[in-house]
């Protein structure tokens, strides 16, 4: 078992579990009362619960790759988690003018890749 891929696993399990239970009613709840079209209101939970189902499934393979390493599944993770994270750098600084406040989500996708990188390490110095 590869503790440092064990621990992005575990992050992103944290990640999913925050988005559905801290963030549906902080950011969904909102859209889905307010007054924008219903076209809209559809697609931002088609978005919002595809995020969810990605999250989780992201986690479930963080798992299975921290047991059996997959150098290509963990690539296209961090590769995933390096995309989300540069959308929030660079809403966060356009849109909100800071990095940190209210949308500082890119530091735990980057934990993820760091953590990834780090096991990838680890497991290729064991060899």
């Amino acid at each position: 078992m590869n503790l440092p891929n064990l621990a992005a696993a575990a992050l992103m399990t944290l990640l999913f579990f925050v988005h559905l239970f801290m963030g549906t009613p902080k950011v969904l709840d909102p859209i889905q009362a307010s007054d924008l079209s219903l076209p809209l209101i559809a697609i931002s939970s088609v978005i919002w619960h595809a995020i969810s189902a990605l999250l989780a499934i992201f986690a479930a393979a963080l798992f299975v790759h921290a047991r059996k390493e997959n150098t290509a599944l963990m690539l296209t993770i961090s590769a995933v988690n390096i995309a989300v994270a540069a959308l929030f750098l660079f809403y966060g600084a356009t849109l909100m003018g800071n990095i940190f406040t209210p949308m500082p989500h890119w530091i735990f996708f980057l934990a993820v890749v760091g953590l990834n990188l780090w096991g990838f390490i680890r497991a290729n110095a064991a060899r």
